[in-house]
């Protein structure tokens, strides 16, 4: 017999403005991590690969990827954020602070920060700046995400509308490097490409060419592996089709690993400017992805300059440099639109 211990998630009416939550569980992240990560997806960026190659870069060691401290903090905050959402929406003004190194501890902590019942009555979307902690209190990144979530009570009332003020692009002048970072000893036949900041144009679309098809073993063990406890990836009965969702972060590090080829010198993610799934992606399904360059900075560490990419995921073949429809809605066969700044050799 049930005894009220057990946790049903939060749906839309428990929400309220200005609401904190702190997120089980403190994760602490090694190499195994890493190993996994680089198993999981073929992640190669030579910083995050190379302990030789990072300090070479001014770095102390090899930090961990960028995507593995996202998806970690990502994952601490889903039991309370979207564990009854029908959909994860959005991002917007992601900043990494501090790298993540082997044996840091890493926490979260999200701020409801908009809410907006949707005109069915059945869901709202619930907006929430989420910022990882490590084990010293340092700030290591913080990010705007917003989702779709269920209502538990149709008949509860509608909380008062509040849509927050979001930021299209994080300010390049805003970008938060790593201390130490220093390029001028750049190895670029090391890193695998000869391709530095002024070797891209503005507009200039790049088509990765390769392509993964997603299987099911592996989404599942990517999910957990994150700690991710949405139900939409796990249970197959929440769907009329029976089909599990694919994590959306799953397609988000495997296009990022997928865009070495034509972008190995883009080594480091220091911001998200903005992200949509656009579309579900699910197991069999076979992905590529093309990115375009949307704009160059220059930062003031020795060497490095910032590009900021439009990263697209599609699946089976669609066509580079294709995104959405005369009425402005992506096209089917896109899964991903994700705008970031990384870092670059100038």
């Amino acid at each position: 017999m049930a005894g009220g211990k057990t946790n049903a998630g939060r749906f839309f009416e428990d929400y309220r403005l200005g609401q904190v939550i702190a997120h089980a569980v403190p994760r602490t992240l090694s190499g195994g991590e890493r190993a996994l990560y680089h198993a999981l997806y073929p992640a190669r960026h030579a910083v995050h690969s190379s302990d030789d190659f990072a300090r070479a870069c001014g770095l102390r060691a090899s930090p961990m990827d960028d995507l593995i401290a996202f998806h970690t903090v990502f994952g601490k905050t889903v039991p309370d954020v979207s564990l009854n959402a029908v959909a994860n929406l959005g991002y917007a003004e992601g900043r990494f602070h501090a790298p993540v190194w082997p044996g840091d501890t890493l926490r979260a902590r999200s701020t409801v920060i908009g809410l907006k019942q949707n005109s069915n009555g059945k869901t709202g979307v619930v907006y929430v700046r989420t910022e990882g902690h490590n084990q010293h209190g340092a700030l290591v990144l913080d990010y705007v995400r917003w989702v779709m979530v269920r209502k538990n009570d149709p008949a509860a009332p509608a909380p008062e509308t509040v849509v927050p003020d979001l930021a299209a692009v994080v300010d390049p002048a805003a970008l938060i490097l790593p201390e130490g970072l220093d390029f001028t000893r750049y190895d670029p036949t090391l890193a695998g490409e000869p391709h530095r900041l002024r070797d891209y144009a503005l507009g200039e679309v790049i088509d990765h060419v390769d392509g993964v098809t997603i299987e099911e073993a592996e989404h599942m063990m990517a999910t957990r592996l994150w700690q991710n406890t949405s139900k939409t990836h796990f249970d197959g009965t929440l769907r009329d089709d029976g089909r599990r969702l694919i994590y959306g972060g799953h397609v988000m590090s495997m296009a990022r690993a997928l865009s070495f080829n034509g972008l190995a010198n883009a080594q480091m993610i220091v911001a998200i400017n903005g992200g949509a799934h656009a579309n579900p992606c699910f197991a069999g399904d076979t992905l590529r992805a093309w990115s375009e360059v949307l704009d160059k900075a220059e930062t003031s560490a020795p060497g490095v300059g910032a590009i900021r990419l439009r990263l697209v995921a599609v699946k089976d073949a669609g066509r580079a440099g294709a995104l959405k429809d005369e009425a402005g809605k992506y096209l089917p066969h896109v899964l991903l639109d994700l705008d970031y700044w990384a870092l670059m050799p100038v």
